[in-house]
């Protein structure tokens, strides 16, 4: 398997990875359509294994609402692997070379919804551990998580703000019943 940059000629392959994983009839293939075209996809990773894209990962831009400046930060979402592909090991490479990537590309942290299970295992912490609102108050605390990386400094705390396309889409957080059901079972969880 390789993980690499999404080609030019591989937008329908990664749109159809999206939505099988997603199982959504387009909808998340649709949101990271439109950031694509909007120009805040900072990062289109796919991982292939021959010659078709099996997950993919994005990261875009937000920002980060500190008391001293406006900061660019990025977000991972969505992370997609095909449902016949799930449990080998993809979606830990695809995390790991977002979080490479956003590095690389100087961001001082990377923020995302998520399984605290999942995503702590793969180096992100619950974000208000380190002074991060979430965007919207239907994200349940334990799933707003940061990878902080090292252009982070000190200073930089406050909320998380989402681009427009995010809103447009419906895509922050959850809306009930799913997020009564979330948060159930993070209570039963703690």
């Amino acid at each position: 398997m390789e993980i690499r940059a999404q080609g030019a000629r591989e937008g329908d392959a990664v749109n159809r990875v999206i939505t099988e994983a997603f199982a959504d009839n387009g909808d998340v293939a649709a949101l990271w359509s439109d950031v694509v075209t909007r120009g805040l996809a900072q990062a289109s990773l796919v991982a292939v294994d021959g010659v078709e894209p099996v997950g993919h990962v994005g990261l875009s831009l937000g920002w980060l609402d500190a008391r001293r400046e406006l900061v660019d930060v990025l977000i991972l979402s969505p992370l997609s692997v095909r449902p016949d592909r799930e449990r080998k090991g993809i979606g830990t490479a695809l995390v790991a070379a977002a979080v490479a990537a956003a590095e690389g590309l100087g961001a001082p942290a990377v923020f995302l919804e998520g399984s605290p299970g999942y995503y702590g295992q793969r180096g992100f912490q619950p974000a208000a551990s380190w002074g991060f609102e979430a965007p919207s108050r239907r994200i349940p605390a334990p799933a707003f998580q940061v990878a902080v990386l090292s252009g982070h400094a000190g200073w930089m705390t406050g909320r998380v703000v989402y681009r427009d396309v995010w809103w447009e889409h419906d895509r922050a957080g959850l809306r009930d019943p799913e997020l009564a059901r979330v948060e159930r079972n993070l209570a039963i969880e703690s």
